[in-house]
């Protein structure tokens, strides 16, 4: 059991790509963790196949490090708003926060949001300005751009008061000054040290634990991952479990500590210490695990509420069962939603009139995208409504979400992204120009607007453009708003695509499927360059007649297909259209199939 007052807890926030997991990597190969001759990968803490692919943090995760007699605990999170309900959460194990801001993107929406959660919780803040080393990094005006948040944020004057270093991640360097030559990270973590209080809680007191996530292992099962806050938990104990509805005992299997990447299993532990337990079935988030005789409950973990929806279903397709899928019923659906939202509270579940089909409530579509992602990668068959937002009546009058859109883009494209949001009823109020060729604009945009609106960006400026976003507040419904501006190309029957059928039809729009691919009535193959459907024969095979023409052997020559993923599927689809999504494939159909019974599609707006 490790002396409390040589204990820190700290958590890692900040935006998305503004290098967190980097200088984790270098925290634990400075400390001792790894071996001189071992094989590390890059961003050992991204573990998980998605935020390898997709290189951003996902999962928030739990490691430590020693240094000297100190046992530094930290916490890294995810930097992407869809996933702040993970940082919610997991700020509850910590004692202060290490904010990271890049040098040259400065603070960015959700910088804002984690520095808002760790200064309502009265941490103490260390501030990193990140990647100094960028050929447009501003450094100084960077920590006054986030002394100015501090300020707006109304942090107190303690925590105002924030120590400050400057780091270079991939080189695993931090500096007190700029004009600093050291060439490792021992400032960062004297500063820890100094400036990070020891936790509180008094070990001797009836035993309370908050559990704050939760894990499963093939050999122990459930894994309750979570933080002493006063007391000494030993393994073998006897606990209640404090849950939302009942209480019920339990007995702690197995007790872990964190030991740099690793879980080590203890005797003992006592208050301020991060610890997983095994051997409790029954533990959610958000549970007490208490003294049998003193069962003082803690205030359970709240979240802020979910902003986007979306209808998750059986899939009924004709290719349904043909593409890998073992689950493919709406009980084995059901329960693989409920059981995410036990281990997610960000993400809510609803049962509709319909037994098949299912409401998924989530902080934004690419939270969803990454749920069904996983569901796709565990062998399930479903198919995806159209993403809405969740609205709210206030005084009587509707209401649905606000964003804040930050966009930074070159010079020549702020007319045409001014354009774009100004047609989705976005409302300008702040326009800056630090020089280097970039301007950054911000936005007020309702979030239903935002559906599909990040590939429209990026398409809009030749992939240069930084889109981020942050939940802003609710505002009165807008009206109408317009959606997808070309209709779909559809089949018309059944069959497999043929190189003929495709060359006559490519003038008429862009393709999802190349040659070979098997469709089927009612599955849409393309997107039409006008805004009206088009039921096509994309299965047309050339006729083989005796009589010789000028063009019988004209070459074929067929445009690559759009390859549709999870979250490009679900930003394209519209209110009449669904995504089949299968171990093997993603497609999009209609939601009625059948051309004959299928209403014309309406004008894009909602």
């Amino acid at each position: 059991m490790h002396p409390q007052d040589k204990i820190r807890n700290v958590a890692i926030v900040a935006h998305v790509d503004h290098g967190k997991t980097t200088l984790v990597d270098f925290m634990l190969r400075q400390s001792g963790v790894f071996r001189a001759n071992e094989e590390v990968v890059d961003r050992v803490m991204d573990s998980n196949d998605q935020e390898r692919e997709r290189g951003i943090t996902i999962l928030a995760k739990n490691t430590s490090v020693r240094w000297g007699e100190y046992k530094i605990n930290i916490i890294d999170t995810p930097g992407h708003s869809d996933f702040g309900g993970e940082v919610e959460r997991t700020l509850m194990m910590a004692d202060a926060a290490l904010l990271l801001v890049d040098a040259a993107e400065g603070p960015l929406p959700q910088t804002r949001f984690v520095l808002r959660k760790a200064l309502a919780r009265g941490f103490p803040v260390v501030l990193v300005v990140n990647k100094i080393d960028r050929q447009d990094a501003r450094p100084e005006e960077v920590l006054s751009e986030v002394f100015d948040l501090f300020c707006d944020l109304e942090a107190s004057d303690v925590q105002a008061d924030f120590a400050t270093l400057y780091a270079i991640g991939k080189l695993g360097l931090a500096r007190y000054n700029l004009t600093d030559t050291n060439t490792d990270l021992a400032p960062l973590f004297d500063t820890i040290v100094k400036r990070v209080p020891p936790p509180t809680g008094d070990p001797k007191a009836p035993l309370q634990i908050i559990v704050t996530s939760l894990d499963h292992d093939d050999y122990v099962g459930r894994i309750a991952i979570g933080r002493i806050v006063q007391g000494t938990v030993k393994e073998g104990e006897r606990v209640s479990v404090m849950g939302a509805e009942k209480v019920t005992d339990a007995k702690i299997a197995v007790l872990y500590t964190y030991e740099g990447l690793a879980r080590k299993r203890t005797p003992d532990a006592a208050a301020g210490e991060n610890i997983a337990i095994a051997g409790i079935e029954e533990v959610t988030i958000g549970d007490t695990l208490t003294d049998p005789l003193h069962q003082n409950v803690l205030p359970r973990i709240h979240v802020e509420e979910p902003t986007i929806k979306m209808r998750f279903g059986v899939n009924t397709s004709p290719f349904a069962g043909k593409d890998g899928g073992k689950y493919l019923t709406s009980r084995q659906i059901r329960e693989r939603l409920h059981r995410e939202a036990r281990k997610n509270p960000a993400v809510r579940v609803e049962d509709t009139e319909s037994a098949d089909q299912f409401l998924v409530y989530g902080r934004g579509e690419l939270a969803l995208a990454v749920l069904v992602e996983t569901m796709r990668r565990d062998f399930y068959e479903l198919s995806l409504g159209n993403p809405e937002v969740v609205t709210k009546e206030i005084d009587g009058k509707l209401h649905e979400p606000l964003e804040l859109v930050i966009c930074d883009v070159p010079d020549a494209f702020v007319g045409v992204v001014t354009q774009r949001l100004g047609e989705r009823k976005g409302i300008m109020v702040n326009m800056g120009n630090p020089g280097r060729g970039r301007v950054r604009l911000e936005f007020q945009v309702p979030s239903r607007a935002l559906i599909g609106f990040r590939s429209e960006f990026l398409t809009s400026t030749r992939g240069t453009g930084l889109l981020n976003t942050e939940f802003y507040g609710w505002k009165e419904w807008s009206g109408p708003m317009m959606r997808r501006t070309n209709g779909a190309m559809v089949s018309d029957r059944s069959g497999t695509c043929t190189p003929y059928a495709l060359f006559h039809l490519q003038p008429r729009g862009e393709f999802f499927v190349g040659v070979g691919a098997p469709v089927y009535e009612g599955m849409i193959v393309g997107e039409h360059n006008r805004p009206n459907d088009a039921d096509v024969n994309i299965i047309r095979e050339k006729k083989l007649t005796s009589v010789r023409t000028a063009g019988k052997d004209e070459n074929v020559a067929l445009y690559p297909p759009r390859v549709l993923t999870v979250e490009t599927a679900m930003e394209w689809i519209d209110r009449d259209e669904l995504v089949e999504v299968t171990p093997l494939n993603v497609r999009v159909r209609k939601a009625i199939l059948s051309a004959s019974f299928r209403p014309a599609r309406r004008e894009h707006a909602e």
